[in-house]
């Protein structure tokens, strides 16, 4: 016989997959360049290390000293030419400079152009991550018309739908925010 404690099980089940697409779009939106440096660039980037794939942030110190420089100090200087190709191999579209201690990478800025295929790409990841939200919906859904043929009453499923349709809809709403703060950071001149 299912009860309440089912449905809040199916609840936080269904919570925590929309939180995981809304976290998984926080994470992809990070990697995406604006006109603005950001260590997060380079999330993702390995380079080889000893015959090892390391990322770059487990060999060296990565800052962002200004809005147009991204600094890399590596802690063995040895590994500054592997650095400095990984960084070039990457869909960054960079072009970094190497001093033999350090590699710099001068951000520059984006032209019009770039920025309106960025936002394109911006909302398209949006878009994904909604899909996702609707999933754990739908699944939620699915999972509580289950347990309303072992029992549960109609009244509480319906409740219960009720209550994963206003979580789909703040969840879209938390990607509207968090695109719409990326698009703003990308259009910003």
């Amino acid at each position: 016989m299912a009860d309440q404690s089912d449905v809040d099980v199916v609840l936080e089940e269904t919570r925590e997959s929309m939180e995981k697409a809304v976290r998984s779009l926080r994470h992809e939106l990070q990697k995406v360049r604006t006109g603005r440096a950001n260590v997060a660039l380079l999330d993702g980037i390995t380079a080889d290390y000893y015959g090892a794939q390391t990322p770059l942030n487990q060999m060296a110190n990565l800052t962002a000293p200004d809005p147009r420089l991204i600094v890399i100090s590596p802690w063995d200087a040895s590994s500054v030419g592997a650095i400095e190709k990984a960084v070039q191999a990457s869909d960054l579209g960079l072009t970094p400079q190497n001093d033999g201690k350090l590699v710099r990478i001068p951000i520059p800025p984006l032209t019009e152009e770039r920025r309106k295929e960025l936002v394109k790409h911006i909302h398209k990841m949006s878009e994904d991550h909604k899909v996702g939200v609707r999933e754990a919906r739908r699944e939620g859904i699915a999972l509580l018309k289950d347990l309303e043929r072992d029992g549960l009453s109609s009244d509480d499923r319906h409740r219960a739908d009720k209550q994963i349709q206003d979580l789909t809809d703040d969840f879209v709403k938390k990607i509207d925010e968090q695109t719409a703060g990326k698009e703003k950071e990308v259009l910003e001149v």
